[in-house]
């Protein structure tokens, strides 16, 4: 081998070498496992949930394969296994936090709590708290709740917001908790709730999906905005230094309108149920200017 030729790769590999002993964190951690561990949420359509096949789909879900695409090239492992864990709105935190998992890209809310807790990467979606009623209900508004049930998903900030909202109005409302959002949709629709109170794109998917849909309205002025993103171990900045630049890359260039476009405005596995949800001016806002701000500060 001539010595120039030899020379380069000498300076190649130690140059390599170099970068992989500069890693730190998590992507040290998942480097040396040779794994990235990800969590999904089964049932939040259309962030994170199953096919037919059980295959994990959904917005947040294609977001978080093109973070771990870069994670590849940034500790130079091609070859780095995909571990998938299910999570639910009452574990994700604590799985983060005891390293379990390594990033969850899902439905979940960036608010300024939660931030004492984890991180989280630059905003994926913006949705709003609203309420799914049967069509034929009286209640059209917060106020109507009164003397009613009201279904939530445990775990969720909309369960923190209505436990909150009742304390400080001494508001005669009962709350139906329940472990994921199609649980809630079923206490609406066997009739133990008289409305569900969650994300309007939740909202969305499970009237969607349910078996009639135009039996079912989604009403009532915005409670809060939230932003979603993904989240992240509390503290490490090289991790979601990636995470947000792949972010930041996908919300600029193009291709995160048109993810937005075949996961909210476009008929979808497994049922080709199509949201109709138009994407918001808060949304492409973050589109235009890409960044990592809870919705309430």
């Amino acid at each position: 081998m001539p010595y120039r030729a030899a020379a380069v790769m000498l300076l190649c590999g130690a140059a390599l070498g170099a970068h992989a002993q500069d890693l730190t964190g998590r992507l040290a951690s998942i480097k040396a496992r040779n794994t990235i561990v990800l969590g999904y949420r089964e049932s939040s359509v259309p962030y994170s949930y199953y096919d037919n096949n059980e295959r994990v789909i959904g917005y947040s879900q294609d977001i978080a394969q093109e973070i771990v695409k870069q994670i590849k090239a940034e500790i130079g492992a091609p070859g780095l296994q995909v571990k998938m864990i299910p999570v639910n709105a009452q574990n994700r935190i604590a799985l983060i936090q005891n390293g379990t998992i390594d990033l969850e890209c899902g439905g979940t809310t960036n608010n300024k709590e939660r931030a004492q807790q984890v991180d989280f990467s630059n905003t994926i979606s913006v949705t709003e708290t609203r309420l799914l009623t049967k069509a034929n209900s009286d209640i059209h508004s917060f106020n109507d709740l009164i003397g009613k049930t009201v279904a939530v998903t445990t775990g969720t900030t909309s369960e923190r917001y209505l436990r909150t909202y009742i304390q400080q109005k001494n508001a005669n409302i009962t709350i139906v908790e329940a472990r994921d959002h199609s649980a809630s949709f079923l206490n609406l629709e066997t009739g133990r709730a008289a409305a569900f109170f969650m994300d309007a794109d939740v909202l969305a998917s499970e009237r969607a999906t349910a078996h009639r849909p135009d039996d079912y309205v989604i009403t009532g002025a915005p409670q809060t905005h939230e932003a979603i993103a993904c989240m992240l171990p509390k503290g490490d900045g090289a991790l979601k230094a990636v995470a947000d630049r792949t972010i930041a890359r996908l919300e600029t260039d193009g291709r995160g309108q048109a993810l937005y476009t075949t996961w909210f405005m476009s008929p979808i596995a497994p049922k080709g149920i199509n949201l109709g949800l138009p994407m918001s001016d808060a949304l492409k806002a973050v589109f235009s200017h890409p960044n990592d701000h809870p919705m309430d500060d």
